[in-house]
């Protein structure tokens, strides 16, 4: 097909009016471990690869094998990302929800089914195609232990040929899928086949949906948060990880382990990193404090409940001043909650996460570029500012694909921030560890090793003065917390700044992290819709920069969108921001563990406008 501006068509009868469809949604809903990722994988990169904008969902169960799962992948003309509310295209795999897969979408939409569903019985203003899986695989694949995963791949053929996907990009991705395993290359690449072929000689095309091809992908690659972030950290120096399995953080370790293996290895065959499965959370955090103060740049990778359990632990960090990074790929709670779901809602508890008097950097990434990035900012800043750096992910971004655009080669120094050196030692003659010198609340520091006899290597985390020395004198113990305190507005200045888009309007949107994608596309939604203009502030770190209060003194009202129930950005901004400003600030929280959608925030803030 020729390159065109639309990504999209729409067929219908009588053949002359060709209605353009610059939006399709595809639902696959399968049973969990029946190896339908690497199916709807391949079916995402197909569509990727003939240049059109897309993006895919996964939303799956917290067992192993047996329940119900179910995989989004959206196609836009114009580049939205963000999970769409309405479905499409269904293929219904689950006998077990087929019925309300079916329920749940408007007219006109597509079902592909397996044959003895008998699902076009269930309504009548759908457009159905009934396929025979169990008789198209059987001459595909002999063995019969591994049909139900070639099964999948079926369905991957009879979407391409109605959807009219290239069948030479289908299998440009299966080789891609499976890179290192030619034979099964070839066995999914004959089920595909073999569903292509059933569905040009036997499916009529009654559907107004195809894709064709565009060239807005061009040059970009597809690629889940965790692997980014595994990316980022390597590049940023990372030279210890200690991490316990828990979703949908374990990506994160488990890609660093193969990347570290590959890039990491010195010519004399000996690694340059250390990378530990700990018996728990707690461990795993106390192996990163001390690492840290040992002077390695050192990382863990957790969810909710390990954030919760390394809650003393963040707090010897803060007051013993020991750097070290925390990836939180954030989930529903609270307890177990919904482990495979995703949300936004650590993000009051971590900012001051332990006991008494703490504030702890957050990062907050919106896509898998920033996930890279800011792996670099995060040990930056933990070395700068000697203290624990949070980079607050979320499943939807962790291990979700996500379109990206190549990551660029890291051109900025890494800062070790102020580390003295045998030579600045003789050069001073001490230093006392908890002094400010500078005025930024920040102490100078010798690494474990330094020779030199005024080196000093304390991490004290009972009360101390300046040098380091054990004491309970309230006034030692004012004075250090002040400086903490001094240390963290001083993190205003370096965390990274806002994006803003703001022009005239009187309402302001703030948002962060992966809500972002759904915000873009609700501020033209309001536009397009409602002739309503919205600015923007999408929030990428706290302590917040002075660009956020300016922001939201330019409004008279700021709407907060975030995945969480309780408000939790709302309230560190209104902890920040002077009294007047909060009757400015309304919330549109979410908390159904479903990535946000435009839709829903754009119905809502209308709603809040009494429109």
């Amino acid at each position: 097909m020729a390159t065109t501006d639309v990504s999209l068509h729409a067929e219908s009868r009588p053949p002359e009016q060709k209605p353009v469809v610059n939006d399709m949604s595809i639902q696959v809903a399968t049973v969990n471990g029946s190896g339908s990722q690497s199916s709807n994988t391949v079916l995402l990169r197909s569509i990727f690869q003939m240049g059109v904008p897309v993006s895919g969902k996964n939303l799956f169960p917290s067992n192993i094998a047996g329940l119900p799962t179910w995989y989004t992948i959206r196609a836009n003309k114009d580049g939205y990302i963000a999970r769409k509310k309405e479905i499409d295209f269904v293929v219904a795999m689950n006998s077990e929800t087929a019925h309300e897969d079916v329920m749940s979408v408007a007219a006109g939409a597509v079902v592909v089914y397996d044959e003895p569903l008998n699902l076009s019985s269930v309504r009548s203003d759908l457009v159905f195609y009934a396929v025979p899986y169990d008789k198209l695989v059987a001459p595909v694949c002999p063995e019969a232990k591994l049909r139900k995963l070639v099964k999948n791949m079926i369905y991957v053929g009879v979407v391409a040929q109605l959807l009219q996907i290239d069948i030479a990009e289908v299998e440009k991705a299966i080789r891609k899928q499976f890179a290192k395993k030619v034979k099964a290359a070839n066995l999914n690449l004959a089920a595909v086949k073999a569903g292509y072929d059933y569905a040009a000689g036997n499916l009529t095309k009654r559907d107004p949906y195809f894709i064709q091809r565009m060239d807005k992908t061009a040059g970009k690659i597809i690629i889940d948060g965790n692997s980014a972030a595994a990316l980022g950290c390597m590049f940023a120096g990372a030279t210890m990880v200690a991490w316990y399995p828990i979703t949908p953080s374990s990506s994160l370790p488990e890609s660093m382990i193969e990347y570290m293996k590959r890039f990491r290895i010195g010519a004399d065959g000996k690694a340059t990193f250390a990378i530990v499965q700990a018996e728990d959370e707690l461990a795993a955090i106390g192996m990163v404090v001390g690492a840290g103060w040992a002077g390695a740049r050192a990382m863990t990778a957790t969810a909710g409940p390990g954030i919760s359990l390394m809650a003393e632990f963040a707090g010897l960090a803060y007051y013993a001043e020991v750097p070290g990074v925390i990836w939180d790929i954030q989930r529903v709670g609270p307890s177990t909650g919904l482990p495979t779901r995703t949300s936004q809602g650590d993000i009051l508890s971590t900012a001051f996460l332990s006991h008494g008097d703490t504030k702890h950097i957050l990062l907050l990434p919106c896509s898998a570029e920033e996930c890279f990035t800011m792996a670099g900012d995060a040990f930056d800043l933990a070395e700068q500012f000697q203290t624990l750096v949070f980079v607050m992910s979320d499943l939807d971004l962790g291990m979700n694909n996500w379109m990206a655009d190549p990551f660029k080669y890291p051109e900025k120094p890494i800062t070790r921030g102020k580390i003295l050196s045998k030579a600045d030692l003789d050069r001073l003659g001490g230093f006392a560890r908890y002094q400010d010198v500078d005025g930024d609340g920040v102490g100078y520091r010798t690494l474990p090793g330094t020779d030199h006899p005024a080196a000093a290597y304390f991490a004290r985390g009972s009360g101390h003065n300046e040098k380091a020395q054990y004491s309970e004198r309230p006034d030692d113990f004012e004075r250090n917390m002040e400086r903490l305190n001094r240390k963290f507005e001083t993190a205003r200045s370096f965390v990274p700044r806002p994006e803003v888009d703001t022009g005239k309007s009187k309402i302001g949107i703030i948002g962060y992290g992966t809500s972002h994608w759904g915000l873009i596309e609700a501020r033209d939604q309001l536009r397009q819709e409602y002739n309503i203009e919205t600015d923007y502030l999408r929030l990428r770190a706290y302590p917040f920069t002075r660009e956020v209060h300016d922001f939201v003194k330019q409004h008279d009202v700021v709407y907060v969108v975030e995945q969480n129930r309780d408000a939790q950005m709302l309230t560190l901004l209104k902890m920040d921001l002077e009294a007047e400003l909060h009757t400015r600030l309304r919330s549109i929280a979410h908390i159904h563990g479903l990535p946000l959608d435009a839709r829903s925030v754009t119905d809502e803030l209308m709603t809040m406008e009494g429109k």
